[in-house]
């Protein structure tokens, strides 16, 4: 990559962002970020970003040491910082967006803080974002007024998926009618390469006040290896639900595939689940330090899927050639 590119990885998504790196052959770019006594903080570049293309990684999840607030105020704070020390562009690299989820209004009042989120990238400058596999992707492009730039892991995780099946015949399910259109394009990417037919099916799901309710079962899976695809896993319910119904209905085995592994609360639940052979998941999130050994768990590397992305956009390349 050119000189005038500079890469920073906030130090909550360092790893992630050094792996990026090497994919795109240069060393993240130097900055500081410090904690005072009083919880603020600050960040800072420590090269010179005068006229130059800056690309900021924060990957906007939870963890124990960082709470999704405080990772997206250093996310900003360190984009305003860029753009007060002369940065000639700005792009956002999130691979995990927070708030993603709360797209529209599902009750009187509701607040849609997608859109919140968008106001303060915009607000603090920023000229570009990229996510990767957005829970809705119309909402968070129409959320932004900035070019609003979208990732796919879909073939490395169909890949996987191949992998596991080998010849047996498959079936694709989504865990909920919501995530259908994300099934089907999976399933077409899936059956090219398994050079097979791959039918697909959506389980029933209803949640309100946090209670899920749902029994359906809406396709044939009987005597096949059925695959759930999902853009994210959170406690692991709506697959393990999913996946015991695949099982009731005659299944031979459920594969689980999702691209953020948030894998929080009930989540062991999940990988010790007789009806969940497998799941795959991506390192947008990294995976938490006592499943990391779980033999049912495999992570698939989105960092050379980022790097490019940010080759590309760089160039003025397609995203949508790199998506597939």
């Amino acid at each position: 990559m050119p000189s005038s590119v500079a890469l920073f990885a906030l130090t909550a998504s360092r790893g992630f962002g050094a792996k990026v790196a090497a994919a795109l052959g240069q060393p993240l770019a130097d900055h500081e970020e410090r904690l005072f006594e009083d919880g603020e903080h600050k960040a800072r570049p420590l090269e010179s970003v005068r006229g130059r293309d800056a690309y900021v990684l924060q990957c906007l999840h939870a963890t124990p040491d960082h709470g999704v607030d405080e990772r997206l105020t250093r996310m900003l704070f360190m984009i305003a910082a860029l753009k007060d020390a002369g940065a000639a562009r700005i792009t956002a690299i999130a691979p995990y967006l927070c708030y993603a989820r709360k797209d529209r209004r599902t009750k009187a009042r509701d607040p849609v803080t997608t859109r919140y989120v968008a106001c303060l990238f915009e607000a603090l400058g920023t000229d570009r974002i990229c996510v990767l596999d957005v829970h809705n992707i119309a909402a968070y492009q129409n959320a932004f007024r900035i070019p609003a730039e979208h990732l796919e892991a879909r073939r490395l995780l169909a890949a996987a998926m191949a992998e596991r099946i080998g010849a047996a015949p498959a079936v694709v399910v989504s865990p909920d009618s919501g995530g259908v259109k994300r099934a089907e394009a999976f399933r077409e990417t899936l059956a090219a390469l398994l050079s097979a037919e791959v039918p697909l099916a959506f389980a029933e799901k209803h949640r309100s006040s946090g209670v899920v309710s749902g029994e359906a079962l809406i396709g044939d899976v009987r005597d096949r290896v059925a695959v759930l695809i999902d853009d994210l896993v959170s406690t692991g319910t709506t697959l393990m639900r999913a996946g015991r119904r695949c099982r009731e209905m005659g299944a031979v085995a459920v594969h689980a595939a999702a691209t953020h592994g948030l894998l929080v609360g009930g989540a062991p639940g999940l990988l010790a689940s007789e009806d969940i052979s497998s799941i795959t998941v991506t390192d947008s999130v990294p995976v938490p330090d006592s499943l990391q050994q779980n033999a049912k768990l495999r992570v698939v590397s989105v960092a050379p899927l980022v790097a490019e992305a940010i080759r590309r956009l760089h160039s003025d390349g397609s995203l949508v050639e790199l998506n597939g």
